[in-house]
């Protein structure tokens, strides 16, 4: 089974200011933003790509282009609206600070999959339409590119807090427990029995023993398995490599 690593786009204009930016075009990354996602592109740098899928909005257009250039092939590159952040409606370009104080707020926090936007999405259609796209792409991928083909989905925070919650097998109404920070990987695999969760809302960490990994056979390791190798230790000065 393929892999794919979700990340978020980095942090915007509007996430600094505290906007719910929605499907607001123009919103671009701003330079704490830039910086995260280099440092998410230099992670991944170390992994061979099949493929850098992204979101139509410019944020996570930017934070893919700066994933495919730390590459060193020529992964594929695709938008997808399947992914594009969540259609708030009335919402979007509001203060979160205002939108708090809404009766629909609690709502949002306590029974999500009940939640349709006032004159926007609801968010159990945001949850559908996104996990199709992401399950329909990773069948293609692996097809094209074999079980041991890496790729990434740039998309945004609630959409894969509601991707990861599928995967989970969590219901939507608990998703508000997941964390995804600007620019963080969470991991998945779509295996024949299951999806496998790898690692969610990771902001730091060797990636490179995805490369060496073989390909998972997608059945569960009773006891957990012995995981992966750890990176290489650098040399160190006035010693030999082993």
């Amino acid at each position: 089974m393929a892999t794919v690593l979700l990340v978020r786009h980095g942090r915007t204009t509007a996430n600094a200011t505290g906007l719910l930016a929605g499907r607001t075009a123009g919103v671009a990354l701003d330079s704490v933003g830039k910086r995260q996602a280099a440092a998410t592109a230099e992670r991944i740098a170390a992994v061979p790509l099949a493929a850098v899928v992204s979101s139509p909005l410019e944020r996570c257009r930017q934070t893919a282009r700066a994933i495919t250039a730390f590459q060193p092939g020529e992964p594929q590159q695709l938008v997808e609206r399947g992914i594009i952040e969540a259609d708030y409606g009335q919402w979007q370009n509001r203060k979160i600070s205002d939108l708090a104080t809404e009766p629909l707020w609690r709502v949002v926090q306590a029974n999500p999959s009940a939640v349709v936007f006032p004159g926007g999405e609801s968010m159990q259609t945001m949850q559908s339409r996104a996990v199709a796209a992401v399950r329909r792409l990773d069948a293609q991928i692996e097809a094209e590119h074999g079980a041991d083909a890496v790729w990434v989905a740039v998309s945004h925070g609630d959409i894969i807090k509601s991707v990861l919650a599928d995967a989970l097998g969590m219901h939507l109404d608990l998703f508000q427990r997941i964390a995804v920070g600007p620019a963080s990987v969470s991991i998945v695999r779509y295996g024949e029995h299951r999806p496998e969760v790898v690692a969610t809302n990771t902001e730091s960490g060797d990636l490179s023993w995805l490369a060496r990994a073989a390909a998972p056979t997608g059945d569960a390791t009773v006891g957990g398995g012995a995981g992966h190798d750890a990176p290489d230790e650098p040399t160190r000065p006035g010693t030999a490599s082993p």
